[in-house]
């Protein structure tokens, strides 16, 4: 596998997956170009040694049919900004059009194709009705299989190097993110310079930190969350619970949790997860107070109570002030540092301390040295709002990809790279 860094794109068409899945308003105006400025560095890296990019993305699902309000061509203003050059448009990701264009391009030259999700190959699943019968969805999904297979060397066709920079969709064993690297030989089929960085990121903290390691888990639901809270107990020194999964382990105690939210099939398994961490030597902190409401909502009435003594009819929003006092000193001595999910309902001003506070935290260890990074759409959301990004030491653009590779799973858009 070659590295971006050390290959030469002169006189190479490289076809390039992106992430361009962003936020677009009514107008279609992109509201959030962050993951389209992430890709940049890997596109002017091509353009920059005299190379030509055509740029591969997904937009929204349109589930196969062609749907102009998840066209890539609202993209293309904004992305030719950024970029400062002119970008060029297929009408189709496929097809003679998409063809003559990308072997017309010229050294220096961007493309971008339309949405690949407009073809149901992208994804590989085909459309069938609800009432057909086993034999026949088996045999429609080997006939999808086979065309996803001819979707891809198409696409694969276009370019002389593929380069996988969309981390975020790495996750998914689709045409563009996996099945397109079989068309290439290990000497022309790479990362870009962000699946490098994640990549790089995550292996720092998981494989190779410095400790203290600590590891801030939130979120509303355990469940969502088991593997990932397994897989981390073999590797951090702390693990700091809080969202409303915190409620599931406290009920497990008995605790009175008023309206909190809290899954009964768990209680059980919650109970487990604190004697794996005892016997693995894992600090397990639950805090001891939160911030509860008697209704959910900014305006509701609010007071300070032990988590395991809420009155019927309150539910826990937020930590409490020993709990932030007690989750600040864990997270301001650790030298590694993950977050993943806010503690608290941080979108609602009255319920945002706690997670503004762990946001705190997380910046002042950084500062004396500690590496801190940030993933998941709600923390991310939570760093952005309070102003932390820039005090960080990085952030992943990765929403599932993100979550998977926590877990511990194999991503096929990393595997179709690495592998022989």
């Amino acid at each position: 596998m070659s590295t971006i860094e050390n290959f030469n794109f002169e006189g190479k068409r490289a076809i390039v997956r992106v992430d361009f899945n962003v936020p677009l308003n009514k107008q279609f105006e992109v509201t959030d170009d962050t993951r389209i400025s992430a890709a940049l560095p890997t596109i002017n890296k091509i353009l920059d040694d005299g190379g030509s990019a055509i740029v591969m993305s997904h937009l929204g699902r349109p589930d196969g049919e062609v749907n102009q309000d998840y066209s890539l061509r609202h993209i293309k203003g904004h992305f030719a900004k950024l970029l400062g050059k002119e970008v060029i448009f297929a009408e189709d990701c496929v097809g003679t059009i998409a063809k003559t264009k990308a072997e017309s391009l010229k050294a220096g030259q961007v493309l971008l194709l339309e949405n690949l999700r407009f073809h149901l190959e992208e994804e590989g699943k085909p459309k069938l009705p609800k009432d057909v019968s086993e034999e026949t969805k088996k045999a429609a999904k080997v006939e999808m299989k086979i065309k996803q297979k001819n979707f891809a060397k198409e696409l694969a066709s276009f370019a002389d190097v593929y380069v996988n920079d969309a981390f975020g969709t790495a996750h998914r064993a689709h045409a563009s993110t996996a099945v397109i690297a079989d068309f290439f030989d290990n000497d022309n089929k790479m990362f870009g310079y962000l699946i490098e960085s994640e990549l790089g990121s995550l292996e720092k903290v998981l494989f190779n930190p410095k400790r203290p390691f600590t590891a801030i888990m939130g979120g509303a639901k355990v469940s969502s969350k088991i593997t990932i809270i397994e897989n981390l107990l073999d590797k951090v020194d702390n693990l700091i619970l809080g969202g409303g999964m915190i409620f599931t382990f406290i009920k497990a105690h008995g605790g009175n949790i008023g309206n909190s939210l809290c899954e009964p099939d768990f209680l059980e398994l919650a109970l487990n997860i604190e004697k794996k961490a005892a016997e693995k030597g894992v600090n397990l902190y639950f805090g001891k107070d939160v911030t509860v409401a008697d209704a959910f909502k900014n305006e509701a009435n609010r007071k300070i109570t032990a988590n395991n003594e809420i009155p019927d009819g309150w539910l826990g929003l937020d930590i409490g002030p020993e709990t932030t006092k007690t989750f600040k000193k864990v997270i301001e001595n650790s030298q590694t540092i993950l977050w993943n999910g806010p503690v608290g309902v941080f979108e609602m001003e009255n319920f945002a301390a706690g997670t503004k506070s762990v946001g705190e935290a997380v910046v002042a260890a950084t500062k004396k040295g500690a590496f801190s990074l940030i993933g998941g759409g709600d923390s991310v959301a939570a760093v952005n709002q309070f102003g932390f990004a820039e005090n960080v030491s990085y952030i992943s653009t990765a929403g599932g990809a993100l979550l998977e590779y926590l877990e511990g799973k194999i991503l096929p858009g990393i595997k179709a790279i690495i592998s022989d």
